[in-house]
């Protein structure tokens, strides 16, 4: 049995560096997610698909691997990054946006986040490891978002 946990994150923040110069991080991804904390390994799958494999989590016994795979699909005249989830891979499915626009000697960023994690646990957990997944998550995106603040010259 497996408890399914839903996450949903929403970030916006302005940086130095110019419009252009974020969207090229983000829209590659493979440069984007060296900025990401604990990643294990990122599989370039083909066809702008990417499978994530997270660090292993947990204490003693009781471990977690997230793995998942996207679709990322970058629009540069929008300014957009948009991933969804590929069916049928790993343990989560993962959705979310990047969203880049100009602003006076700044960039304006947008990143929206969704998704859910399967834990191989008995549903009586749910109330207990709900609560560790959702903050491991949060904080694991909080210092991707202040590693790429800092990749463009910190906050505007």
């Amino acid at each position: 049995m497996a408890i399914s946990i839903p996450i949903e994150l929403g970030y916006e923040f302005s940086v130095k560096a110019p419009a252009k110069k974020v969207f090229a991080v983000l829209s590659d991804v493979p440069a984007s997610v060296s900025h990401f904390p604990k990643v294990n390994k990122l599989v370039d799958e083909g066809k702008g698909v990417y499978r994530w494999e997270m660090q292993k989590i947990g204490v003693g016994q009781v471990t977690l691997q997230t793995v998942y795979a996207c679709k990322y699909v970058s629009d540069g005249a929008k300014g957009t990054v948009v991933w969804s989830p590929v069916k049928g891979v790993g343990n989560a499915q993962v959705s979310g946006s990047w969203t880049v626009a100009e602003g006076k000697g700044k960039s304006d960023v947008v990143l929206s986040l969704k998704g859910t994690v399967d834990v191989p646990l008995p549903g009586l957990m749910k109330g207990i490891v709900t609560p560790l997944v959702k903050s491991e998550f949060e904080g694991l995106v909080d210092q991707y978002v202040d590693n790429l603040v800092a990749h463009f010259g910190g906050e505007a």
